[in-house]
């Protein structure tokens, strides 16, 4: 009973530090993902918790179930437009990127740490993905705002990547187990099967689990956690099998997160909670298992793998990987540089303890001096990054603050509520002036903290609650509605897409008359959408043409189609 007692108040006291530190250390600029970690430390052996833990397999557990719900939860919040533009890359980065990664940084382990090179690529192998909780993490936050294209090719590739890399570390700790029977046709039988089974097990149990919770009636509290578990089946079945757990767990959330479903926004806001659970857990779990004395001989060897990694591997990977799809050089070097390593590696690191390996306890210690370089790096750095590189987008609002009710008896359609900014462009309008389709429907003010009858609606004022009925498909325009800003933030996002606004069905020849600037001739009679688009070949927003002295920016796009152009003048 004691020691009962003392894990639950061990374990409480951890989780409220953690939790508590979300709200402090963003402001900081410190990464969230760190500061998990370091709770882990100072809570460990060689901290001042002093808590000695080594139970790999237990820990092997944890973090495995805890990446499922967060890989469940990023899929599910993924639209399936981002797909369009960033699923061929990312799968390039996910497959050719780890391949590269693992062979560079496989050549330099062996040689800094005298390994085989087969234990050198077994190294290479563990740090070789990029990691789900910690981009995710990284794409949440409200100090990065990126262009689709980045953002898109980032997050696809975090979901997608851990086949590759478990394959790989499967494989190569068979070939140093048993390296006369283990060999090439081994290892490719064993990344079809992954492929094959997470593909098709993972669209199968989402399109299952979406059916089964439209069709069987439950308590409305229990929807969110058949939710969870059928996740975790998905996962576990799939991985029983041979296949990708993680790959499907992934696309059997991006399917639930893009089709009508009951309970949609209570479902989402458990999974949101549960994913920052896991993330917690997992990376105190980690800190836990750390023993940072017991890594000061390979601390100069691993700092320099980290340094080989972050500088070289992972840009040398992002630019052979990205080279047949035409992305800009600022976007290609970001790339290379948010390239976080997170909990992925640390539990990949235990499959060559559980397997029993020579030198487990080495290749743990490196996986995890590397993660701890790549957080403080890396994740300290993206927002700078961004600024350096001239890709952060202008903030819209300080954030979009919206609650979501489901609304009974129906599948698609939410209650939400949206609360105004008092640098809203919608202050001062008449609620009926609001630009809403036809079917959706405010049903109320709220002003002050009182509920405001119809006839006294008036004009809106900022800090006012709005809420509508509205299906799940219009969110996002709404989204963008809500967060249109007039006074310094219109400044700045008129700054950075340009002064003036163009139509992207002008013909370039008007341009050319109006400015002139110099296009290829056979150009002229062409669009100016169909004109950015051959040059950029998939615009996002964001996106710059730079004409001569001029910039066209693109401001708003459909899916695909450009609908709004910015154009910057010269200045001075």
């Amino acid at each position: 009973m004691e020691v009962a007692s003392h894990s639950i108040l061990v374990a409480g006291t951890l989780f409220l530090i953690s939790i508590l530190a979300t709200a402090i250390t963003p402001r900081l600029g410190v990464p969230l993902l760190l500061v998990f970690l370091i709770v882990g430390l100072l809570a460990g052996e060689d901290g001042p918790g002093g808590i000695k833990f080594a139970d790999y397999s237990a820990a092997n557990l944890a973090g495995t179930a805890a990446l499922a719900l967060i890989l469940f939860d990023g899929g599910l919040r993924t639209p399936l437009s981002n797909f369009r533009v960033g699923l061929r890359p990312a799968l390039m980065l996910a497959t050719v990127g780890v391949l590269i990664t693992t062979a560079i940084i496989g050549a330099v382990a062996a040689w800094l740490f005298h390994l085989p090179i087969a234990e050198g690529l077994l190294v290479g192998a563990i740090v070789g993905s990029t990691d789900a909780a910690a981009v995710f993490s990284l794409l949440s936050t409200r100090s990065v705002r990126l262009n689709n294209r980045i953002s898109s090719a980032l997050e696809i590739e975090s979901g997608t990547n851990d086949p590759m890399a478990v394959m790989l570390t499967i494989g190569l700790v068979h070939y140093v187990l048993a390296p006369e029977t283990y060999g090439v046709m081994e290892v490719a039988e064993l990344l079809v099967t992954q492929i094959a089974l997470g593909i098709g097990l993972g669209y199968a149990g989402g399109y299952l689990l979406i059916r089964t919770i439209n069709e069987v009636e439950l308590g409305d509290s229990l929807y969110p956690l058949l939710t969870m578990f059928g996740g975790l089946l998905i996962y576990g079945v799939t991985a029983s099998l041979g296949g990708s757990g993680f790959l499907a767990v992934y696309l059997a959330g991006l399917m639930f997160g893009n089709q009508p479903v009951r309970a949609f926004a209570s479902i989402k806001r458990f999974q949101d909670g549960i994913a920052w659970l896991a993330q917690i857990g997992m990376f105190l779990v980690l800190g836990l298992l750390a023993t940072p004395s017991r890594m000061v001989d390979e601390a100069i060897p691993a700092l320099i793998t980290a340094a080989v990694l972050i500088f070289i591997a992972r840009p040398v990977a992002v630019a052979v990987s990205l080279l047949p799809f035409h992305f800009p050089w600022r976007e290609q070097v970001y790339l290379g540089w948010v390239g976080l390593r997170g909990s992925v590696p640390m539990v990949l690191a235990t499959f060559p303890l559980l397997a029993g390996l020579e030198n487990a306890t080495l290749f743990f210690d490196v996986a995890f001096f590397i993660v701890l370089v790549s957080l403080i790096v890396q994740g300290w750095t993206v927002a700078p990054a961004a600024r350096l590189l001239g890709l952060q987008m202008p903030p819209v609002t300080t954030r979009v603050r919206r609650a979501d009710i489901d609304l009974p008896g129906t599948r698609g359609y939410e209650m939400v509520s949206y609360r105004l900014a008092r640098t809203s462009a919608l202050v001062g309008k008449k609620p009926k002036q609001l630009p809403i389709e036809d079917h959706s429907r405010i049903v109320s003010l709220t002003r002050a903290g009182k509920l405001v009858p119809y006839r006294d609606w008036g004009t809106l004022k900022g800090g006012d609650y709005l809420s509508l009925i509205v299906s799940k498909t219009e969110l996002p325009e709404l989204d963008q509605l809500f967060q249109s800003t007039s006074g310094q933030q219109a400044v700045e996002q008129q700054r950075y897409f340009g002064e003036f606004v163009i139509s992207p069905e002008a013909r370039v020849a008007d341009l050319v008359n109006a400015y002139g600037v110099e296009v290829p001739e056979s150009t002229t009679e062409w669009t100016l959408s169909a004109f950015i688009t051959s040059v950029l070949h998939k615009p996002v927003v964001g996106d710059r043409l730079r004409l001569g002295d001029m910039e066209l920016v693109v401001r708003k796009m459909d899916g695909i189609k450009i609908v709004e152009l910015g154009l910057r003048l010269p200045h001075g």
